[in-house]
């Protein structure tokens, strides 16, 4: 990671809720309670930050993607971008139930909404029925915002991000239920025991989420990087082996000593010569009368 305890204290990370508001479960994050509000220790924040971008870069260098799931205000659009330039799936406007749980239906209702959205660019829906074309844009209507940031979601994800697991409590609970480890930004009013790797912190404040979501992105372009230059490297041991094969099925020249050869000639002249006559039949026997 490129950030240090002083970034995650001048990003507002330390900032909890009210006291009155605080989760008994937190109490491990939490340094101290002032003024009504829960300070959250910065030391293990960066160390569950650490952990948690390990993860994510080694989940992204295997070949599996990372949802990133936000719908509260301060986070959609940061977590837009950030999911954007890493060409991963994100769900900012609202989480459908059973986007990971019922993901075979999902995936039919997607398969659905890419049609239409075929039709509309070779124009074909233009040439539909006023009625008909005026129900399917209905139809995408509400898909477009359902759907956005799905659009390439052809498989489960390998992790799940999510900013406010106490928000977004139907998603996480979906990642439980399919054992997709989730990681999270957990505030002081949330417990951090639903997610596999909790980062402890500030998730209403855009300056912290902001922070955080960088990071996580950054260890996500580690892995994408991880990634291709594994797959580089497996193209290019393909050639190669090819032509050690190749090699291999060459027979090799063999070279006879000349003693060698005269021993074995003189061998064979020992030998006691075979016979090649033709072999007379014997006389078949007189049968006793």
């Amino acid at each position: 990671m490129n950030i240090t305890v002083k970034d995650l204290l001048d990003a507002g990370v330390h900032f909890g809720h009210q006291t009155r508001r605080w989760n008994p479960k937190s109490r491990e994050f939490v340094f101290k309670h002032q003024n009504g509000i829960s300070i959250i220790d910065l030391e293990k924040t960066f160390e569950c930050l650490e952990k948690a971008t390990k993860f994510i870069e080694d989940t992204v260098a295997s070949g599996k993607d990372v949802l990133f799931v936000a719908t509260k205000r301060q986070a959609q659009e940061l977590m837009r971008d950030a999911a954007k330039a890493c060409n991963m799936p994100y769900a900012v406007n609202r989480w459908m139930g059973g986007c990971l749980t019922n993901f075979e239906t999902v995936k039919g209702s997607l398969e659905k909404y890419r049609k239409y959205l075929r039709m509309e660019a070779d124009g074909s829906l233009d040439k539909m029925h006023k009625k008909e074309a005026a129900v399917i844009k209905r139809q995408m209507t509400r898909m477009a915002r359902g759907f956005e940031g799905l659009l390439d979601f052809y498989k489960l994800p390998g992790a799940v991000f999510v900013v406010d697991i106490l928000n977004e409590e139907i998603a996480v609970n979906e990642a439980k239920r399919l054992n997709i480890p989730c990681v999270g930004l957990v505030d002081t009013n949330s417990d951090p025991t639903q997610v596999a790797f909790p980062i402890p912190g500030n998730d209403d404040a855009v300056k912290s989420v902001r922070l955080i979501v960088s990071v996580i992105s950054d260890a996500i372009q580690a892995g994408l990087a991880r990634r291709e230059a594994e797959a580089s490297a497996r193209r290019a041991a393909v050639p190669a082996a090819k032509q050690e094969i190749g090699s291999a099925s060459v027979e090799p020249e063999v070279t006879i000593s000349p003693d060698l050869l005269k021993d074995s000639q003189l061998a064979d002249a020992k030998k006691p010569a075979r016979r090649t006559g033709v072999r007379k039949p014997r006389a078949p026997k007189a049968k006793a009368e």
